[in-house]
């Protein structure tokens, strides 16, 4: 007997994506649901998050260049997907830098048609927002800050293994910038149910 075939996490994930224009709020909400997707198809419950996870999709191919004058580039060549970061730069952007790339090859089959009425910027910014969203997620974070204590960003940052600026932009993004008032409704949060982000999304798959 045969074994069954399972869609490639690539193809899992862009399987997320609605065929048609996305609004600003749905490209954000897809960002983080395809992130914590992907992390869940790669096995991985605790930071850091292995930039391994990426080379190990099918037609990935990861390379190390010095000489760019960018942080990375994606493009689609000789069957394979190669994701280039600028090796010059710190381990922890090359890996921020990683995970934006593999979010251009995610969505380069659909982005003329779902970023129709954006700017190359948003598209940038959603990048950003799946890598952070991958290396950062949003439980994790808010768990590491609020009930395990760690509220400087230098040890923050070191436990997830991303820049301080990095961490910086995320804490604030998730209004985690007043511990006492944002980690008591929090912490309430965990003893009960909790939704997924698929169920938040409705309808985005």
């Amino acid at each position: 007997m045969s074994k069954p075939h399972h869609p490639s996490a690539i193809a899992q994930l862009r399987a997320l994506i609605p065929h048609r224009v996305l609004l600003t709020s749905e490209a954000q909400r897809l960002a983080e649901l395809q992130a914590g997707r992907f992390l869940t198809l790669s096995g991985v419950t605790e930071p850091p998050v292995s930039e391994l996870i990426v080379a190990e999709l099918p037609r990935v191919k990861i390379g190390h260049n010095a000489t760019i004058p960018v942080s990375g580039y994606s493009k689609w060549v000789d069957g394979h997907w190669l994701l280039v970061v600028n090796s010059s730069e710190t381990f922890a952007r090359q890996r921020f830098t990683l995970f934006h790339e593999l979010k251009h090859a995610l969505d380069h089959p659909i982005v003329s048609l779902a970023y129709r009425y954006q700017s190359k910027g948003f598209v940038e910014q959603i990048c950003d927002l799946f890598a952070a969203n991958v290396l950062m997620p949003r439980a994790w974070v808010k768990s590491a800050y609020c009930n395990d204590g760690l509220q400087d960003v230098a040890l923050l940052a070191r436990r997830f293994g991303v820049s301080q600026s990095a961490m910086r932009v995320r804490i604030d993004m998730l209004g985690l910038t007043l511990p006492i008032e944002r980690c008591a409704p929090y912490q309430r949060e965990l003893a009960t149910p909790v939704v997924s982000l698929f169920e938040i999304a409705g309808g985005v798959a």
